[in-house]
């Protein structure tokens, strides 16, 4: 049964600052909301509990989107729409713009934000390994300030972030250099289109002189939170591919380690023995597309 409208109440503050000091004066109260897709889902199945909502959708300091001195800037109120189609996330983080591309349907696109998508805290959210592999910093704003924090620190547990209950997801900062890098993303679901991740990877990495001078990768769906998985990381750091070869001990390695650091669970979308499975091969089909690229090598 859909929640009855008249259990809610939606306020659409002047700007910024007052939406800040409504925040302040009544912390935990309001519920900001932008595009609001994933508070009407759980509105139609009559799962939204009555609260108080506040509108942050348009507000300019929360759309904009530049790039200075090497940080690529886009604001928490971007959409999926706007990012899949700006030609600095297309140039410099590709990984990024497809994931936008996953993210629900075009009208689910023209309408979710990047910070929603963070702020929800959902463990199979699309954006988030991409952001674990660029290295992605957040700026979070109250009406006392600004405070900038690595996003690799903001997902505190299942469904908790490091967000305080007066403060909004203002911008994420993202660095752009990654010119010479081989960068890989991949989602698998129920079916091609607006599907829920049963996991979705991010990886990247950079060859140099038949090594991997450096790889990064994220991927979610696979524990309470977005993972970055560094043990992983350390072992391939170092290791000798090349374009027709790459060790099979190596790939062995990389799996094992892979596995010992996710934690997935049994759901309606999958088991945890084929997210385990199907994880270790993403890892796989990566390095061999990796080597095969022969970037930077």
């Amino acid at each position: 049964m859909r929640s009855h409208p008249a259990e809610y109440e939606l306020i659409t503050p002047a700007g910024l600052d007052a939406v800040l000091r409504l925040m302040a004066d009544e912390p935990g109260v309001w519920t900001p909301v932008a595009g609001g897709t994933e508070i009407m889902v759980q509105f139609s199945a009559g799962r939204l509990a009555p609260r108080r909502f506040v509108s942050v959708w348009g507000l300019p300091e929360l759309r904009r989107m530049d790039e200075n001195n090497g940080v690529l800037t886009i604001g928490g109120g971007c959409t999926f729409a706007q990012l899949r189609a700006h030609p600095a996330v297309q140039r410099h983080l590709p990984m990024l713009a497809k994931a936008a591309s996953w993210t629900g349907s075009i009208a689910n696109q023209n309408r979710a934000t990047l910070a929603g998508n963070i702020v929800n805290a959902s463990p199979a959210a699309d954006s988030p390994p991409a952001l674990l592999a660029y290295g992605a910093e957040v700026e979070l704003i109250s009406a006392a300030g600004t405070r900038r924090m690595p996003y690799a620190e903001f997902h505190l547990g299942y469904k908790k972030t490091a967000l305080a209950a007066n403060e909004l997801l203002l911008a994420v900062h993202l660095p752009v250099g990654f010119e010479g890098w081989f960068q890989h993303a991949r989602k698998t679901g129920a079916r091609n289109a607006q599907a829920i991740s049963k996991i979705c990877v991010a990886a990247m990495g950079r060859l140099q002189g038949g090594r991997i001078a450096e790889v990064r990768i994220g991927m979610g769906a696979v524990a309470p939170t977005p993972l970055r998985l560094r043990q992983t990381e350390d072992i391939l750091t170092g290791a000798r591919i090349d374009t027709t070869w790459i060790d099979a001990p190596l790939i062995a390695e990389a799996r094992r380690a892979l596995v010992s650091e996710i934690a997935p669970i049994d759901d309606i979308r999958s088991t945890a023995e084929y997210r385990r499975m199907v994880a270790a091969n993403l890892l796989e089909e990566f390095l061999r597309v990796f080597a095969a690229s022969g970037l930077g090598a």
